[in-house]
């Protein structure tokens, strides 16, 4: 199965947590977003994000929105429109 951009979105914070040691109700704490939104981008059933939260996040985490997607990751996912 591939990788979508959602679940490349929701692993990179989840990377970005873990190298900096912080939880995901810290990070939420951080960007001024409620925790249950940062979990339900979280939840493989729900990935609920928009690049408003993708940006307060980022903001929460002191970096750019280039700095985050600029990852392999991102520049391997395969097109998504079919």
């Amino acid at each position: 199965m591939c990788m979508t951009v959602k679940d490349a979105v929701a692993q990179r914070f989840l990377d970005l947590c873990r190298s900096r040691s912080i939880s995901l109700n810290e990070l939420a704490t951080r960007s001024g977003v409620t925790p249950s939104t940062v979990y339900s981008m979280m939840d493989v059933r729900r990935r609920e994000l928009s690049i408003t939260t993708i940006k307060k996040l980022c903001d929460g985490l002191d970096m750019t929105l280039g700095e985050f997607f600029s990852t392999q990751t991102f520049d391997a996912l395969e097109q998504e429109i079919k």
